[in-house]
């Protein structure tokens, strides 16, 4: 395996990216993407379930919630990408569970939440002016102001529900998912969900194909629930030369750039998978924070 930086090139003004971050990258010889799975499950599992162990004053600080990572322990649902993409636009229920109508009810309690917020701020503020005791004072403001703090939370998904619903509704066959695609999906999941065996076209020049479909390769992205979407990705290898120059072809890319790559093959290789886990998303996840730029020391 490596541990180390990757650098990212493209504009990333996302709360998951950043220009550089850091990932463990395992290879294991004689895997297929099957135990490959395995292992991202109980990698993945492994790291969780250490850190509440471990943690648990930090994640306490960072007011984590602790059920919602303890249910890990469960086994991690596998469902291949054409199955996804129908769970994403509602017309496959998992476990009676809808994304669409999950998304909708999650619409609703975000304007619920709102006029909530908005009656007790008007009570505790009614009740400062009456006046009381500086210590009920500050207590009473300290309420408000973290009343209006989950206001902006229930707007910001006010705003942005619609707009996921409209896009999952509306998924094209062999697209690959955008961040709230990714968060409409895990909607339906208690638990981190691989979604694997993706479109060829879509996927890297190296992932070995089905068999017998040339149209889908081996694959596998784990998604993270409560809408922090792709944590891991990863794949079984192509080991066949003659693939691969083929594969290089139909990506329009330039063969000279990838000798070396194709020495592996051309001087002896074996059947092998691995996957990558970018740190910094792992982290936002397991600390429940806002933007991936608070996991990196510098940001």
């Amino acid at each position: 395996y490596t541990f180390g930086t990757t650098f990212r090139a493209e504009k990333s003004k996302t709360p998951r990216h950043l220009a550089e971050f850091w990932m463990i990258e395992p290879e294991m010889a004689y895997y297929n993407n099957e135990m490959n799975m395995d292992l991202i499950e109980s990698f993945v599992r492994h790291v969780v379930t250490r850190t509440v162990e471990k943690c648990g004053l930090e994640l306490e600080v960072l007011e984590r919630d602790l059920t919602k990572l303890e249910k890990v322990i469960q086994p991690f649902p596998r469902v291949e990408y054409e199955t996804s993409i129908k769970i994403l636009r509602g017309e496959i229920e998992v476990n009676g569970r809808n994304a669409i109508t999950l998304q909708e009810e999650d619409l609703q309690a975000a304007k619920d939440g709102i006029v909530r917020c908005e009656a007790t701020i008007k009570k505790n503020e009614k009740i400062i002016k009456g006046g009381v005791k500086k210590g009920k004072r500050n207590h009473l403001q300290s309420q408000i102001d973290k009343l209006k703090s989950e206001i902006k939370v229930y707007e910001e998904q006010i705003r942005n529900i619609p707009q996921w619903i409209e896009s999952a509704k509306n998924f094209p066959d062999g697209e690959d998912f955008g961040g709230s695609d990714e968060t409409v999906l895990t909607r339906v999941f208690d638990a981190p969900v691989m979604v694997y065996n993706w479109p060829t076209a879509i996927k890297a020049f190296y992932m070995k194909e089905v068999e017998g479909d040339s149209m889908h390769v081996k694959g596998v992205d784990l998604l993270a629930p409560e809408g922090y979407g792709e944590i891991v990705g990863g794949a079984e290898r192509e080991t066949n030369i003659d693939v691969l120059k083929q594969k290089i072809v139909e990506h329009e890319l330039d063969q000279a750039d990838f000798e070396w790559y194709l020495d592996l093959r051309r001087f002896g290789s074996v059947p092998h998978a691995g996957f990558g886990l970018g740190l910094e998303r792992m982290v936002r996840w397991i600390c429940d924070l806002d933007h991936v730029r608070e996991t990196i020391p510098f940001p």
